[in-house]
């Protein structure tokens, strides 16, 4: 039963970088200014002008706030199923996470109160809160994951020593690594959203940021294979191994499908990128969660984290329902909001 928890936590966390993954990735690409988008088509759009930022937001607006549920529904079953690693990761990382949470505040509140702002100088400083937000929350989200397939210092006491193993450059490398990844898929989410005249410059920019992300993904890498404490902790070392050559794969194949104009394709491969971190470092820490840099004997155990299992039966009648209510949502939003977006798509920012 543990199991099955630990799997959907795994997934939940999944869908959450995937779908608020280009929240974020939109919100980094407001910081650009001056790279026109479909120069070909009259009227079109800047990538970071005015008109260019309020397309963005418009493509991702169906979809916003809808994206934040799987973060809610991973931390409530974080909370239900699994508190002791809830305490333990609040308290080992609360930095990365602060930072990460801080994060997607200020992408929320961002967004919908810069169209309220009262002149474009007022709605400018709210955009680059929602950069700031999307960077901060793309870095914690990484770190965590790069913090956890590292190890934390757990003493005997069963508690996590200090914060000091947050800042490590793998975990440093781990969060830019997110960050690029986020970034492409942002570019690629605008590239299959907005008008087909106004695309060129974002699928020229995803295609440009991938060298960038196989750069963070190739860093990450090594360090990951130099840290003693990261060799030491991963279990399944062939699981490992499998991340970052599945990342290089999704990034080669989003590439490629930019170049041939399939938006889709690329979009895919990008959701597959960040889809795959958050469960196959879970499974190259299996069956531990929290890996004891210290003592290897105090490190905890996906089952010694769960709750009881009479507890983990009640929580299940109370997912049961909560499951297929969350895929049908997300279904339903993508079919109902399908395509490109047009000059009758409804202005949400």
């Amino acid at each position: 039963m543990e199991l099955a928890w630990y799997a959907l936590l795994g997934l939940f966390f999944a869908a959450y970088l995937v779908l608020g993954g280009y929240d974020y990735g939109v919100a980094l690409l407001l910081a650009r200014h001056a790279t026109t988008a479909g120069a070909t088509t009259p009227g079109a759009t800047t990538v970071g002008g005015t008109t260019g930022r309020r397309a963005a937001l418009t493509a991702v607006g169906p979809f916003f706030l809808g994206n934040e549920v799987w973060l809610v529904a991973s931390v409530g079953i974080l909370f239900g199923a699994f508190p002791t690693l809830e305490g333990e990761l609040l308290s080992g990382f609360y930095p990365v996470v602060l930072g990460a949470l801080t994060g997607v505040v200020l992408v929320t509140a961002g967004v919908q109160l810069r169209g309220r702002a009262g002149g474009e100088a007022a709605r400018a400083g709210w955009d680059r809160l929602v950069v700031a937000g999307g960077v901060l929350a793309a870095l914690g989200w990484g770190a965590l994951l790069g913090g956890l397939l590292q190890g934390v210092p757990r003493a005997a006491d069963g508690h996590v020593a200090g914060v000091g193993h947050v800042v490590t450059p793998f975990v440093a490398a781990a969060g830019l690594t997110l960050l690029a990844l986020v970034a492409v898929h942002g570019a690629t989410f605008l590239t299959l959203r907005l008008p087909a005249g106004d695309t060129t410059a974002y699928a020229r920019l995803a295609r440009g940021l991938v060298p960038a992300a196989l750069t963070a993904v190739a860093a990450a890498t090594v360090l990951g294979l130099l840290s003693d404490r990261v060799r030491a902790a991963v279990a399944r070392p062939a699981i490992a191994v499998l991340l970052p050559l599945a990342l290089v794969a999704a990034l080669l194949v989003a590439r490629a499908a930019l170049r041939r104009g399939r938006a889709g394709v690329a979009f895919v491969a990008t959701a597959a990128a960040l889809a795959l971190p958050a469960p196959l470092v879970g499974a190259a820490l299996w069956p531990r969660v929290l890996v004891s840099t210290t003592d290897p004997a105090t490190s905890l155990t996906v089952a010694e984290a769960a709750a009881s299992r009479p507890t983990l039966a009640l929580l299940g009648w109370l997912v049961l329902p909560l499951v297929p209510a969350l895929l049908g949502f997300q279904a339903m939003c993508w079919w109902v909001f399908r395509g490109r977006i047009d000059g009758r798509a409804p202005v949400y920012w």
